[in-house]
């Protein structure tokens, strides 16, 4: 069983993106969410789950403990595979998926394709009460902020830095650039970046 692999990123796709761990390539199907604050020649640690069916091998990968802990829990309900649970993740973060589980929001979690009205029923049914963002490190103070940021804050996080120093480094590029929440999808890779420039002047 392959449950983390830390590398070097080769490529991204819109569903995948490639690894280079000590000269092999994994391709690991991920989150849209987690495969958004990802790019080439960034080294980072993904937390895999291998999935083996009658006619393919397959390596999921999700950036956060939690986000892998969702994607396992979510096959636990009757009908749900792990390419579906992976469209419940890339339709939802962890933080929207339990609050919708929890208020039992089945218009929300049947934005997932290949989920439907009845299959979302059938999570919330079967799943409420049950999952939590608990395994993840950094749940607790993540739920305070705004979905891009909270991907910065994991990206930081995939590339070896500690939760607080990456919070401390994005808080520290809003106040220098004026940068207000919620912030865009489209500014994610360059907050990124000057987060880590920040980061890095910092050692």
């Amino acid at each position: 069983m392959i449950g983390m692999l830390r590398g070097n990123v080769l490529a991204v796709e819109m569903d995948s993106m490639l690894l280079d761990v000590n000269g092999v390539g994994f391709e690991l199907r991920m989150p849209k969410s987690d495969l958004a604050t990802l790019r080439a020649n960034q080294p980072c640690s993904v937390h895999t789950v291998m999935n083996v069916s009658q006619d393919a091998i397959t390596l999921f990968g999700f950036l956060a403990s939690g986000s892998k802990e969702l994607f396992l829990q979510l096959q636990k309900a009757s009908g749900i595979g792990p390419r579906v649970a992976l469209s419940i993740l890339s339709t939802l973060n962890p933080k929207q998926l339990v609050k919708a589980i929890a208020d039992g929001d089945a218009a929300a979690l049947s934005r997932a394709p290949g989920l439907g009205k009845k299959g979302a029923q059938k999570v919330i049914l079967e799943l409420s009460g049950k999952v939590d963002l608990a395994s993840d490190e950094s749940s607790e103070s993540a739920r305070d902020d705004d979905e891009g940021t909270g991907q910065v804050i994991q990206g930081l996080i995939s590339l070896g830095w500690q939760e607080k120093e990456a919070r401390q480094a994005v808080r520290d590029v809003y106040e220098r650039q004026h940068i207000s929440e919620p912030i865009a999808e489209h500014d994610i890779p360059n907050i990124l970046r000057m987060a880590l420039t920040s980061l890095d002047k910092g050692r």
